[in-house]
Formats: C-alpha cells, sequence, structure tokens
C-alpha cells in the first residue's frame, strides 16, 4: 500500500492526518511502507469515533458515527488531500503552534510589518481571501496568478487560490512586463494576485501595465501600502471579508502552473495531489518532524521552491521561514534562531558553508541542484576540509518542473548511486520510480512527478503510470554519478504549442 493512499485514509479524521502522515514517511525509511498504511488507517479510524465523541451533535466537523466500522471508513471515498487540508488538519489540533515567519528585514524593502502566524491565525486569513476569491465572478478553476516575492502572504495566497478552487499559476516576482504578459496570454489568466513595493521595484503597477494590454485579466489585486488607483486593496479584502466555518463543503483544489526553467512560453500543470506527493518524497530524506523549523532560501516560484519549503513544511506540520531577499546578516541571524532547523539552500551556497561550525540547533541541510549539474567527488568525502560539518546533507536535484529527487549523502539513498542504479530508489512505486531509456536519459512516473505540459489552454490527460522522460542523462564513473548532462534529441529544440482559448 502507498504512502499517498496511507495520507487519502488519514484524511477521514483531520486531526490524525498529520501523524498519520508522518507516520507513513517515517516507516517509509525502513522499508514497511505496507505496515504504515495499515497503522494510519487504524489511527484515522479510533480517532474518527473519538472526535465524532467529542463534538457536539450537528457539527460541521464531525467525523464518521461511532457505529460505523474502520473497514467501511476505509472504503468510501474520501476527499483529496491538499495543501489547505493539511493547513487546516494542523490548526485544528496545534492551533497555537507557528506555520509561518516573516524574515526580520521584511519592512525594510516591502514597508509591510514582519509577521509571525500561527496555524490557527494563518487558517484563518486563508479562509478570509478564499471566501473573497470566491465572490469575484470567476468560474471554478480559474487561473490566478501568484507574482509574491515568497513572504508569508505569497504561502497565505497559494493557501487561499487552492482553497477557492482555482488553479494558481506562479509568477517569478523578478520578471519584466513582457515576460508577464506572455505567460497571462499563454494560461489564460483572469485575476493576479501581487505586492505594491518590492525595494524599488513596484510589482502591482508593473501588473497595470499588463493589464492595460491583455485584456482577459478581470481582476488585480495587490497586498499594500500604497496599492495603485484600479487595484483591489488585499489588506482591506482580508480585514473586511466574513470570518467562520463554511456552511458547504469547499471546493476541490484545482492545482497550479509553473515555468519550466522560468520560461513563460513552457507552462506545466500540477495537481494537488501530486504536489503533497512531491513533498512527502522529499521529507522521506529530509526528515522534518512536527514542530521543526525549515529555513529556505528559495522562494515558491516552481516546483524546487514548494515542494521543498511551504508544501513540505505543511506535510511535517513544521514552520516554514523563507528569506526571499538574500542578506548575510540576516541569513546568519535566522540560522542563529534556537529551535530544530532544516536549512534549503541553491548548491552552489555549499561552498560557501564548508569548513564553517553550523549552530547545534541544525539538523540537516538541504542543497538544491538544478539539471544539468556536477556531483563533485568531495562533497561526497566526510572529512575533507571542503565537506559541510553536518551529519546530515540532503543533495536534491530538481529535473525541470518534471520532478524532484532527494537522497542522504553517506547512505544507501545518496544520489550518486541511485542515479546509477535506479532500482536503488527506495520509494513506494507509485509515489516514484525512477529508470534510464535506451539513450541513458532518465525518466520517472509516479504522483509525485505526474505534472503535464499546458496544450491549446487546456490540461492533457496522462495516467500517473505514464513514463515522464527527460532531457537528463547521468555521467557515470564505476557506477556511481558524478554529474547530470543534457542528452539532445532530435525534437529538443521544438517548442511545445501553448495556446491560450480564445
Amino acid at each position: 500500500m502507498s504512502a499517498q493512499r496511507a495520507i487519502t485514509q488519514a484524511e477521514a479524521s483531520p486531526r490524525a492526518l498529520q501523524d498519520a502522515l508522518q507516520g507513513a514517511l517515517q516507516r517509509a525509511l525502513q522499508g514497511a511502507l505496507q505496515e504504515a498504511a495499515q497503522g494510519a488507517s487504524q489511527e484515522a479510524s479510533q480517532q474518527a469515533s473519538k472526535d465524532a465523541s467529542d463534538k457536539p451533535a450537528g457539527s460541521a466537523t464531525d467525523a464518521v458515527p461511532d457505529e460505523a466500522p474502520p473497514r467501511a471508513q476505509v472504503a468510501a471515498p474520501q476527499r483529496r488531500v491538499s495543501l489547505a487540508s493539511l493547513l487546516n488538519a494542523t490548526a485544528r489540533r496545534h492551533p497555537d503552534r507557528i506555520a509561518v515567519v516573516d524574515p526580520a528585514d521584511k519592512p525594510d524593502w516591502s514597508d509591510r510589518p514582519a509577521i509571525t502566524w500561527t496555524y490557527a491565525a494563518a487558517a484563518e486569513i486563508v479562509e478570509r481571501l478564499a471566501r473573497g476569491l470566491r465572490s469575484w465572478r470567476l468560474p471554478p478553476g480559474s487561473r490566478i496568478g501568484l507574482c509574491l516575492p515568497g513572504s508569508a502572504e505569497s504561502a497565505l495566497a497559494i493557501l487561499a487560490v487552492e482553497a477557492a478552487g482555482h488553479v494558481a499559476c506562479l509568477l517569478p516576482v523578478s520578471w519584466d512586463e513582457e515576460h508577464l504578459l506572455t505567460a497571462a496570454q499563454n494560461v489564460a489568466l483572469s485575476a493576479v494576485l501581487t505586492q505594491a513595493r518590492l525595494g524599488s521595484a513596484a510589482p502591482a503597477q508593473r501588473l497595470c501595465n499588463v493589464a492595460a494590454r491583455y485584456f482577459g485579466l478581470r481582476y488585480l489585486a495587490a497586498f499594500g501600502p500604497d496599492v495603485p488607483d484600479g487595484v483591489i486593496n488585499l489588506d482591506r479584502f482580508v480585514l473586511d471579508g466574513p470570518a467562520g466555518e463554511l456552511t458547504g463543503p469547499a471546493p476541490e483544489s484545482a492545482g497550479l502552473i509553473s515555468f519550466v526553467g522560468g520560461d513563460p512560453e513552457r507552462p506545466v500543470y500540477r495537481s494537488g495531489e501530486s504536489v503533497v506527493a512531491a513533498a512527502a518524497a522529499h521529507l522521506v530524506a529530509m526528515r522534518v518532524a512536527p514542530a521543526e523549523r525549515i529555513l529556505s532560501l528559495i522562494a515558491p516560484h516552481d516546483l524546487r521552491g514548494l515542494a521543498t519549503g511551504l508544501a513540505a513544511a505543511l506535510v511535517a506540520g513544521a514552520s516554514l521561514e523563507t528569506l526571499p531577499l538574500f542578506d548575510g546578516a540576516a541569513f546568519a541571524a535566522a540560522l542563529r534562531r534556537p529551535g530544530p532547523t532544516h536549512l534549503v539552500a541553491p548548491a552552489f551556497l555549499e561552498k560557501n558553508l564548508a569548513g564553517r561550525d553550523m549552530p547545534a540547533d541544525l539538523r540537516s541541510v538541504a542543497l538544491v541542484h538544478r539539471a544539468p549539474t556536477r556531483l563533485p567527488g568531495r562533497s561526497r568525502a566526510v572529512g575533507l576540509p571542503q565537506s559541510l560539518r553536518l551529519d546530515t546533507v540532503v543533495d536534491t536535484i530538481v529535473f525541470d518542473e518534471t520532478a524532484l529527487l532527494s537522497g542522504r549523502r553517506g547512505t544507501s539513498g545518496d544520489l550518486s548511486l541511485v542515479l546509477g542504479k535506479p532500482e536503488r530508489l527506495s520509494l513506494p512505486a507509485t509515489l516514484m520510480a525512477l529508470r534510464h531509456g535506451p539513450d541513458g536519459r532518465l525518466a520517472f512516473r509516479g504522483q509525485a512527478c505526474s505534472v503535464r505540459a499546458l496544450q491549446r489552454g487546456s490540461r492533457p490527460d496522462a495516467p500517473d503510470s505514464a513514463w515522464r522522460e527527460t532531457s537528463y542523462a547521468p555521467v557515470l564513473f564505476a557506477g556511481l554519478a558524478t554529474a547530470i548532462e543534457t542528452v539532445e534529441t532530435p525534437d529538443s529544440t521544438a517548442s511545445p504549442e501553448n495556446f491560450a482559448p480564445a
């Protein structure tokens, strides 16, 4: 039984969801995923009965009745797992746990206060935003762009768009007007959420110029202060919006859109379940425990930032602190903050961290590479002067927007070993599988790498069981991968067709 099925079974009881998932991931490391899934099912059944007896009759959050047998609960159709449902599950059980932390220097580059959000507060703001988005005259599954720097507002906006039943389209805040216009046309954006100020830049004004050239953009909203005329003020939107529990079921997650290599001509679609699965696969190597902190230097503008940051934090029930604008002093101060911490950083920063004494609370470092990349031998040589002075170092390689592969150095999951012999990958095949193609190129399949190129404004159907070939192949020496290189194919220079609907 796969980890995803364990997640689905546990969703019947939101209070048991986090524990069931974390248990499944930890046991996966020991090769006992089947037992983990069975345990998650039993725990969900027991917790559901307990919740039902504790809540008053007629409660909107009542679980399965006490007299319902556990087997019936497993067989019943369950609501799909989404990032917003993970947020709400932790908010109900651990309302005071820290969810999102703003960088201390945020007022300097945004004129907005730095806020530490608990799970309960974050869930309330997400619900207010989602209710407001649902009040817009947009059909379910509309595409809403998010052009935000990666602070708390970015995390809350992603969750709110998902909770509203729309598709979040991740727009890098560094894009100029032409890139934003191209992306808006290619994916048929109906709305964009952004920010008024980012350092010396004015993203909201830039998107006003885009809206003047693309008439399909019906709503433009921004976090303040000094929101331009004609732009919806999201701060007032949140404060004046309704609060409280939903009277009916919330819309299903519609997934998200990102762009391969930051190219606005190459949008791809990924379901919400695939995002959760990608984060779960990453956590098998990262091992983040509930209430621990993920400190990320990568903004959630694509798969690598989302799966290693926000999604990983929500799946683990941990807290997330993102530094969207890198500053050495701010980074050093954040790294020294007390509490168990897991650092996520671009791989090129390894040479800056090597040989330095790490804080005692730093549990692990995930170094994120983009394919093609080199895996130097010294990065795996423990004890050399260049090596990181840390027991747990995780290498993560992102293959465009197709897959994110993580492994712990010096273990059987070391990526140099896994890429040399894909059968060493110790993940459930339904979650992620890896193989070498006839020409040496890597191919992935499974829910964690279920991604589809947008064609003519629609989402083509493709089963999770289909292999998704990449343009990359490992460079092998004595059975170990030393690098990932690009393999030219006859159609590699052909641009995919991407057309927004008329």
